[in-house]
């Protein structure tokens, strides 16, 4: 038997119910979205009872080069026939492979990296990192932001996700994302980082000012303070560019990256830093570990994505497509003005904007039915999620816009 459906659809639900997590079962069903993954391949995932979906989630970018991408699954099926994790106590080829490759193609001189599972470790570092650099305790972010649920990333993101356990960290404030003006009010000498998404997925894709990013950087070098870019959504190509930061002409000095540096096989994220900032391990190089951090298994599977996601004709077809889907929704949106208010682009990733906050899951329910799998943002129900993986294909495209619209006219009839 395989590895997929060999349980009917509701044993398996019932099973999830009673033994992973009773909520969201309950919650997935009321919404008529208990979808079971079966098969899944390229830009496609399908029911275990066959229905077939495009994925426009993409778990937030871990799939950005599709499902069980061939490139991908043979540097892992090479991996496999000689390695392990490692052992990170010791010196390993495969990471050192890794981060060289990291510092050459992150902006600036992000000299250094340390590995981790998954992005909220990868953050929790950073502010680590930051915190212990500067000898100040004050990380500021941005409200609606999101950087993981982990201890320290947890702190630095919105408030329903850490009250309930608190009391909660001190020394974290948040501002508005894209108001310099307010993080500049905010800044002082107690200010060790400031810690930003480029571009906040979980706030609705916000698309920042032109000059945002470079008054961050002109006021964290006044206040000596770091500057932190968590592209764990929006790097590795998503933007059409291999980091979305590149938009902006600015050079951070911590970089956040993982989600689709797995290539949706081995989970694996980085804290890239800039060289000065490793001095922090010198004393105690054993200051900070991650047992499966950069597991040399991992890091072929990364080292593979990298490879894929750097070249200028990857980054070419996804500004290409990007332009494709752009206008089919722009023409969306000019067809049913009452409900589709925005298209925020850059590159394939997208936030489409609705009239109201019910509209966002509702949205996410009608592509389902129509044959797309999109979820609105946690933080603005009002804005239905659109990240296609980076190789999706124009004809792919043209079946995505097709089912949105149907999806948007099925919206405008509804009170």
């Amino acid at each position: 038997m395989g590895a997929v459906g060999r349980r009917a659809k509701e044993e398996t639900v019932e099973m999830f119910r009673r033994h992973v997590s009773w909520g969201k079962a309950e919650m997935l069903r009321a919404f008529g979205l208990d979808l079971v993954v079966g098969r899944r391949e390229g830009t496609c995932l399908w029911d275990v009872e066959g229905k077939r979906l495009l994925d426009f989630h993409c778990n937030g970018g871990v799939f950005s080069l599709g499902h069980r991408n061939p490139r991908v699954l043979g540097a892992l099926r090479m991996a496999l026939e000689e390695l392990d994790i490692g052992n990170h106590h010791l010196i390993s080829e495969h990471r050192a492979e890794l981060a060289e490759m990291l510092h050459r193609v992150t902006p600036g001189h992000l000299d250094y990296t340390v590995f981790g599972v998954g992005g909220g470790e990868a953050v929790d570092l950073a502010i680590k990192v930051a915190r212990a650099h500067t000898r100040r305790p004050g990380i500021i972010s941005a409200r609606g932001g999101y950087h993981g649920h982990t201890g320290l990333a947890l702190a630095a993101g919105e408030p329903r996700y850490r009250e309930p356990f608190g009391p909660l960290a001190p020394g974290f404030t948040q501002v508005p994302f894209g108001d310099a003006g307010a993080l500049e009010e905010a800044m002082g000498e107690d200010t060790a980082a400031v810690l930003l998404e480029t571009i906040p997925a979980t706030l609705g894709i916000a698309i920042p000012p032109p000059d945002y990013f470079p008054r961050v950087r002109e006021l964290c070098d006044r206040h000596g303070a770091l500057l932190v870019v968590d592209e764990v959504q929006s790097g590795l190509g998503r933007t059409g560019r291999v980091w979305a930061i590149e938009h902006y002409g600015v050079a951070p000095d911590i970089l956040v990256t993982g989600k689709g540096l797995s290539g949706g096989l081995y989970p694996i994220s980085a804290t890239c830093l800039r060289g000065e900032l490793e001095r922090v391990f010198r004393r105690d190089p054993f200051l900070h570990i991650s047992t499966f951090g950069g597991s040399e298994v991992g890091c072929r599977v990364a080292l593979a994505v990298l490879d894929e996601t750097c070249r200028p004709a990857f980054l070419e077809h996804v500004q290409a497509m990007g332009g494709l889907l752009g206008r089919g929704l722009h023409a969306t949106r000019e067809a049913h003005p009452r409900v589709f208010e925005e298209v925020r682009r850059l590159g394939l990733m997208t936030g489409l904007r609705f009239a109201s906050p019910q509209h966002g899951p509702r949205m996410s329910r009608l592509c389902y039915d129509e044959g797309i799998l999109a979820l609105y943002a946690n933080h603005d129900p009002r804005v239905l999620q659109f990240l296609p993986p980076l190789v999706i294909q124009p004809p792919e495209a043209e079946e995505a816009l097709e089912a949105l619209g149907r999806a948007v006219e099925k919206l405008s009839r509804k009170p």
